[in-house]
């Protein structure tokens, strides 16, 4: 008779794509899985909040997500998972500028109406001379600014880049990496900006654009992930929510030990794996690690809407500094569920960091500023409702600044030695990556623990192709 012999216990911390498809391979693999939440709702970044207004239930996520990728499998699973509540939407986006509004991605009749004659004729002054434009000698040690700059010139750099991406990042642009750029601008460069708008069959198959299309849950995308952590508790996986990660033991460079406190009691348990999705510098800090990235935070300001339709736009960037708001989205542009019938709602993201004054603000002061910041853009606020919802996220952004990668390979190397734990996911690779690349890196982390093969480096550096991920979806 062969010796019973007890599955090796995984410790998963953090709730969101990455933990709980972590939890799911491990499970399937037969290990113990214990998976812990400081939220009351699994999901993470990713997850759906849940408001009951006067008029029903409002719903709202942590930003502008959509379910797309370009692997098979993974569409699958999250197909089977979600079944007929995985409605399919379209994306429509604006820029809002300087009293103006400005299709996106750019499209030549739209700027011909839109584009003051001044923005026109220094873009077509920065196309001729782009080609003799000084180019940073090193991309990869390149600014943001630096960026742009030599791809899309002065001129777009100053009208479309400059304002929304210090807003949205806190610092000035020629203090931010280039690495944000590469895979979030879908055109490579100002020659292809005009190849893109010239109505050619040639230009407008030598481009790159965004997927327009995409998988969207009926009541939020957040729906995915409760859908998944059902799933987990039926497969026998403990999940404990509202259990904040207090502590990590160490000895002989393996962790020993997971303290947490829930419901105001403070509790440890040993496990011989942990899969930590929790912020890089986090972990870091509960191993005593020194760490100096940072993350940059966001606060969402939620109001119901008196009306069916705001506009037909999934969301708008808004990039006049003065606008406290990075974007303004309307939900149910993804699903018609996320607000009572006959109504609809805005959400505003406000970049902030935590603990400064936007952050600490009152929601009322905040809703005030916003309520002024939507009459200059031409909405009616009488439509506005009273009540106002709102969500905040500490970590919502790693803060890719100039230096940063240096930064965070010597977190990296510092966390190395430590055989039994595995970093993984959005925050906890210090990543700023899709939902689908989140959910690859918490398989690959699972698979590590059942194969044995140290994975940590792949998992690191997951799909960090130079090339914008939205172009190869297959969704």
């Amino acid at each position: 008779m062969q010796p019973h012999v007890n599955p090796l216990r995984v410790a998963v911390l953090g709730g969101g794509p990455a933990g709980l498809m972590a939890a799911w391979r491990l499970r399937q693999a037969g290990l113990d899985v214990t998976l812990f939440e400081q939220e009351s709702e699994l999901g993470g970044m990713c997850a759906t909040q849940r408001f009951t207004g006067q008029d029903g239930n409002y719903r709202f996520d942590y930003g502008g997500h959509r379910f797309i990728t370009k692997n098979p499998e993974l569409l699958a699973f999250v197909d089977e998972l979600m079944g007929d509540d995985l409605l399919h939407a379209e994306r429509k986006s604006v820029i809002r500028f300087g009293g103006r509004t400005y299709d996106y991605p750019l499209n030549l009749g739209n700027l011909l109406r839109t584009a003051p004659l001044a923005l026109m004729a220094g873009a077509l002054k920065d196309l001729v001379l782009l080609p003799f434009a000084k180019k940073p000698a090193d991309f990869a040690k390149a600014s943001f600014a630096q960026w742009i700059q030599a791809h899309f010139g002065r001129t777009l750099y100053r009208q479309f880049f400059e304002g929304y991406t210090g807003k949205l990042w806190g610092i000035d642009p020629a203090r931010l990496s280039a690495d944000w750029a590469g895979q979030r601008i879908s055109l490579i460069d100002l020659k292809d900006v005009a190849r893109r708008l010239l109505p050619t069959r040639k230009g407008a198959h030598s481009v790159r654009t965004y997927a327009r299309k995409y998988r969207y849950p009926r009541l939020g995308f957040g729906q995915i992930y409760t859908r998944l952590g059902e799933r987990l508790l039926e497969e026998g996986v403990t999940i404990h929510t509202l259990a904040r990660i207090t502590g990590l033991s160490q000895e002989n460079q393996r962790i020993t030990g997971v303290q947490w406190e829930q419901e105001g009691e403070s509790k440890c348990s040993q496990f011989d794996w942990v899969i930590s999705t929790l912020p890089l510098p986090l972990t870091c800090r509960h191993l005593g690690i020194a760490c100096e990235l940072e993350y940059r935070s966001l606060r969402f300001v939620n109001m119901p809407l008196l009306q069916e339709n705001l506009s037909d736009n999934t969301w708008q960037y808004l990039s006049d500094p003065h606008i406290l708001a990075t974007r303004l989205q309307e939900p149910r542009r993804r699903s018609p569920f996320m607000a009572p019938h006959g109504k609809s709602s805005v959400m505003l993201e406000i970049p902030c960091n935590a603990g400064d004054e936007t952050w600490s603000a009152p929601l009322s002061a905040l809703r005030s500023k916003v309520t002024a910041d939507l009459a200059s853009l031409g909405v009616d606020t009488a439509r506005l409702g009273q009540e106002t919802f709102e969500a905040r996220s500490e970590y919502a952004y790693p803060l890719m600044d100039l230096g940063y990668q240096a930064r965070r390979d010597r977190a990296i190397q510092a966390l190395m030695p430590i055989g039994n734990l595995i970093m993984t996911g959005r925050q906890g690779t210090f990543r700023y990556i899709f939902t689908d690349t989140a959910m690859e890196m918490g398989l690959m982390a699972a698979d590590m623990v059942i194969d044995g093969v140290d994975r940590r480096h792949a998992i690191f550096n997951h799909r960090n192709e130079n090339t914008v991920i939205e172009t190869q979806s297959v969704a």
